[in-house]
């Protein structure tokens, strides 16, 4: 169990996401699961456009979204109803949260989903997101939509047509959520407004709280570990050292590099530890220094070698060697703990809408990058994360840019 986060459910929850298309559902999904699933719950999405792809294939024209084309409706119903199916099955053999991503954009099919859902003993959670703003809806389509499946090898102006007309068809037959018993969140304009309705238990919030942070506004996400300090040079877990002439030539480069940006970062963060404030200094910005963004806390081997912990506490050794993601330092942490913890800061790092940069610790570093770049949950404390560079991570609706900068040569 990370620290914080029940792992057990009173039942399972489907959230099933409304809108029209080019509103930012299959963003929202896609980031939900993946906050679930780095949380320690079992989630997965079905994403019912897939599932028409598999069948239809990709490229079908606008009209095949016609409500009155009976040939279309009756294809999409079919691949809305083997999604279905196949997340019921996978909620029988033990999933916690499914997320069913659709358009699902009439009563009728809500109350479809609803019953089907019901039937098992699956409570419904619906997210609806609405929004007007032109300029919002031309961004989405530029910068998701032209780079989906559907569109691939197609002429941009010529996909564009296409998808507006798609988006004129759903447009006839829409109904947004008005009813007084439904469970939902509707997320307007970007999360501009927030409304909920029947938001009931822990989960339900906590997944209100999320989605009501996140936004489609692209920037880029900094992450650096410290320059090399002391502790590094000595090979010592953990302790509160300060950098070496190497780190402190990192700190320069990273200065450099930062403040040579187009758009740098409108916020700093490092940990409380010297090292980490150390580094940021050259940058001369504003910087908040966050407990929470501290090492992972090596307890009773603070000040260690790995050596002295195999020789004078092998059973400790051998049960992080066996199980680095739950073993747990005596009188520290472990690393489901580190997660939990920064569970707060992952949502107000999504609530940014300018560059951040942070600057922080191995451990600390690991599961960062493991959220955002959706690295598997048992993955994250064997991910390399070198010393002297920078980690660039540009989040997109189908994934996360990431690219590794060195800025000092160790060789």
């Amino acid at each position: 169990m990370s620290l914080g986060i029940p792992m057990s459910m009173p039942k399972p929850l489907a959230v099933v996401m409304v809108g029209l298309p080019a509103r930012g559902k299959t963003y929202i999904a896609r980031k939900l699961a993946r906050y679930l699933d780095w949380t320690g719950y079992q989630a997965e999405v079905f994403n019912v456009g897939n599932y028409r792809r598999q069948q239809f294939g990709a490229q079908v024209p606008a009209s095949f979204f016609d409500p009155t084309n009976d040939a279309g409706l009756t294809s999409r119903r079919q691949a809305a109803n083997v999604a279905m199916n196949d997340m019921l099955a996978w909620f029988r053999a033990g999933g916690q949260i499914a997320i069913y991503d659709a358009t699902n954009s009439t009563h009728a099919r809500r109350t479809w989903v609803t019953a089907q859902c019901e039937a098992e003993g699956i409570d419904v959670l619906f997210i609806e997101t609405l929004c007007n703003d032109p300029a919002i809806i031309a961004a989405n389509i530029r910068d998701t939509k032209l780079l989906a499946p559907d569109y691939q090898g197609i002429d941009p102006a010529q996909a564009v047509a296409d998808f507006r007309a798609r988006i004129a068809h759903y447009e006839e037959a829409y109904e947004p959520i008005d009813s007084d018993t439904m469970s939902f969140v509707k997320l307007i304009d970007v999360g501009s407004r927030v409304e909920a309705q029947h938001v009931r238990g822990y989960i339900q919030g906590r997944i209100t709280q999320f989605v009501m942070n996140l936004h489609i506004t692209p920037r880029t996400i900094w992450l650096t570990r410290h320059g090399e300090s002391a502790a590094n040079r000595a090979g010592v877990i953990g302790t509160d050292m300060p950098l070496t002439e190497r780190g402190a030539a990192y700190a320069v480069a990273l200065a450099n590099h930062i403040n040579a940006l187009e758009e740098p970062p409108g916020s700093v963060w490092t940990s409380t530890l010297q090292r980490t404030i150390q580094t940021a200094a050259p940058l001369n910005r504003s910087t908040d220094t966050l407990k929470v963004l501290d090492e992972i806390d090596a307890g009773i081997c603070d000040g260690m070698t790995y050596a002295q912990i195999e020789e004078q506490m092998p059973g400790d050794f051998a049960r992080r060697k066996a199980d680095k993601l739950t073993y747990r330092y005596p009188r520290g942490e472990s690393y489901a703990d580190v997660i939990g913890r920064l569970d707060p800061l992952i949502l107000e790092l999504e609530r940014q809408q300018n560059p951040v940069l942070i600057v922080s610790h191995n451990a600390v570093i690991r599961v960062l990058l493991g959220y955002l770049a959706d690295v598997k949950r048992d993955d994250v404390p064997h991910t390399e994360i070198p010393l002297h560079s920078l980690i660039a991570l540009t989040p997109r609706a189908y994934g996360c840019e990431v690219q590794f900068i060195p800025l000092l040569n160790d060789h």
